[in-house]
C-alpha cells in the first residue's frame, strides 16, 4: 500500500472526508511522527507496534570500485517494532502456500 493508496481508501471509506480531507490527515500525522522521531522521542501506537531510533555506530567499509578504505559516520535511523495485534493479524490473514516475496531478493 502507497500513501496515495491510503488517502484513497480513508476519502471512500469516511464519506465526510473530502480527498483534500483525507491527504491532509495523512500529511499531518506522517509529518508529526516524522517530528517526534527527529526530536529523539518514541512512538507507540498500541495494537500496531512502535517507533524509535536506533543508532549505527561510526565504522570502517570499503569502495567497492577502488578498495580503499572510507569512514562512515554515525547514523540514527528509524526502526519499526511491530505490536503483538499486529504481528498475529498478520499471522492469521495470511493466506497458506502463497509465497510472500522476499525483500532481500533483487529482481
Amino acid at each position: 500500500m502507497t500513501r496515495s493508496d491510503l488517502v484513497t481508501l480513508l476519502a471512500e471509506r469516511f464519506g465526510q472526508l473530502t480527498h483534500r480531507d483525507a491527504e491532509f490527515a495523512v500529511k499531518t500525522m506522517l509529518d508529526t511522527m516524522t517530528e517526534a522521531l527527529g526530536r529523539g522521542h518514541r512512538i507507540e501506537i498500541r495494537g500496531f507496534g512502535s517507533f524509535a531510533i536506533n543508532r549505527r555506530p561510526p565504522r570502517m567499509g570499503r569502495n567497492p570500485r577502488s578498495g580503499e578504505p572510507v569512514v562512515i559516520p554515525e547514523k540514527l535511523v528509524p526502526h519499526f517494532k511491530p505490536g503483538k495485534a499486529l504481528r498475529e493479524a498478520v499471522d492469521q490473514t495470511c493466506v497458506p502456500g502463497k509465497t510472500v516475496p522476499d525483500p532481500s531478493a533483487s529482481s
